[in-house]
């Protein structure tokens, strides 16, 4: 089993939970931390024992962006070298199905978009920066009613970052996002559900129960090729035109004809009894 310093990665039930693992810090995102999710979830995401991925966060935090004292070093310095928090990665997973979107998301968080595993933020306290970024990156999003939500970037005197200008109109709309992005107010999560930026808003203790809860549906209820392609298909729309992502789309109908979880599918209904997918 791989080793982590920053993070806490457990497998159960094809579920894979990756916990940010500074608390004392509220999971403040450092070079390391960076380098560790990215790991994990390309590992998860090539390992047939997961089918689901959520990552959150140890403590009162889910990430609180990145670390000030290495923010603040950056400030005193002369400005030289690279922004980036951590090592590039390599974005794609080679053989999985469905349309290739690396090209579509490269930089610091695209692994997220192009992994077939479908991912869920549960954002159990302070999202703020990059760890909203994180987020924003996720396929799916649930947060506690009190958890505590900024942008943070313009109150650092930084822009918004990894893609998130492009991500947070999409979700939200551009009037909402360019509030959350220009002030760098906070806002709850209750607040981040009517704005719809996340899934839904819970009693903070009901959280975990209820990511989990749809956590078993992905890993167990759909089939991890249908739900791979179509995550895949859906983000790779938003730079196709409708042509495009219909002759996609045909052409994904065509092989999942041919897959034995499509025949698993007809049979377990046609059977009355709860399907056996093997993501094939």
């Amino acid at each position: 089993m791989e080793t982590y310093q920053d993070i806490i990665v457990e497998t159960a039930n094809f579920i894979t939970t990756i916990t940010l693992n500074r608390p004392a810090r509220l999971n403040a995102w450092t070079p390391l931390m960076a380098d560790e999710v990215s790991h994990a979830i390309h590992a998860a995401g090539k390992s047939p024992a997961t089918r689901c991925i959520v990552i959150t966060g140890a403590g009162r935090g889910f990430c609180a962006g990145a670390d000030m004292g290495r923010l603040q070093v950056r400030a005193e310095s002369d400005g030289q070298g690279a922004h980036r928090t951590g090592n590039e990665t390599d974005v794609g997973f080679p053989g999985a199905p469905g349309p290739d979107v690396a090209k579509y998301y490269p930089g610091r968080f695209g692994y997220l978009c192009a992994c077939p595993k479908p991912i869920i933020a549960a954002i159990n306290g302070a999202c703020a920066g990059v760890g909203l970024v994180l987020a924003l990156f996720a396929d799916l999003r649930f947060a506690g009613d009190s958890a505590k939500f900024t942008t943070a970037f313009a109150a650092r005197g930084l822009i918004a970052e990894h893609g998130v200008a492009a991500l947070l109109p999409r979700l939200i709309g551009e009037a909402q996002a360019l509030d959350l992005l220009l002030t760098a107010r906070r806002f709850t999560g209750a607040e981040a559900a009517e704005l719809r930026l996340v899934n839904k808003s819970l009693p903070d203790d009901k959280l975990m129960d209820h990511v989990y809860a749809v956590a078993r549906t992905l890993a167990n209820d759909v089939s991890p090729l249908s739900v791979a392609v179509i995550k895949r298909q859906v983000r790779a729309a938003h730079e196709q035109s409708f042509a495009e992502s219909l002759a996609a789309a045909d052409a994904e109908m065509d092989r999942s004809f041919n897959s034995f979880d499509f025949k698993e599918g007809v049979r377990s209904f046609v059977e009355r009894r709860p399907p056996a997918f093997k993501g094939a």
